[in-house]
């Protein structure tokens, strides 16, 4: 999606190595335009898998499947980090590792809303390790629902997340995938 990789190269800044800030578009601040454009993508990628449900992980997930619920005209539904008041039984539960904060977290969605039957495309904004995706898929499975996709905004392709989650037989598609981080310097890899 080249209006996603203009935009990382435009506002996107390397930390270091394996690190990409996106926080005036993604992260912390969002562009409802760019959003819109990819939940539309994303509709395009999967509109023929029978989505009923998109699921996703709070926070930083939350905007792209928004949009991409609006574009398929689906429920959007976020795993929690953390447990509530409100949110205290019936829960579907597993531990993800983040990469970027470097600690294990409990997510949890509601019973209630991910169903046996549901097919569900997942959504994040950053692929690297693959945990947070393989957490959501576990959710799913939990539930008794399928897993139509996986889609993701930007994909760290130097780590090991696709190979792990293609091997589980999950489809992924990334609408920006990078080869490398090296040096300050975004490299992308041209798709076909």
């Amino acid at each position: 999606m080249e209006l996603l990789k203009e935009t990382i190269q435009q506002e996107g800044r390397v930390l270091g190595e394996g690190v990409l800030k996106v926080d005036k578009f993604l992260t912390h601040q969002i562009d409802p335009v760019l959003m819109q454009k990819i939940g539309e993508e994303f509709k395009e990628l999967f509109q023929n898998e029978g989505v009923t449900k998109i699921v996703t992980i709070e926070s930083s997930g939350i905007a792209p499947a928004v949009f991409a619920g609006l574009s398929m005209g689906v429920p959007v539904i976020f795993a929690r980090k953390a447990k509530s008041l409100t949110l205290n039984d019936e829960l579907l539960t597993t531990t993800v590792y983040s990469f970027t904060k470097q600690v294990s977290s409990d997510i949890s969605i509601s019973n209630q809303f991910l169903e046996q039957g549901d097919k569900v495309l997942i959504i994040d904004d950053f692929l690297a390790n693959g945990q947070a995706a393989l957490g959501l898929a576990d959710l799913c499975q939990q539930a008794g629902a399928d897993v139509a996709g996986i889609g993701i905004v930007i994909e760290k392709s130097f780590q090991n997340g696709r190979d792990l989650l293609i091997q589980k037989g999950y489809r992924v598609e990334s609408l920006a995938r990078i080869a490398s981080l090296h040096e300050g310097v975004i490299e992308f890899i041209e798709e076909e």
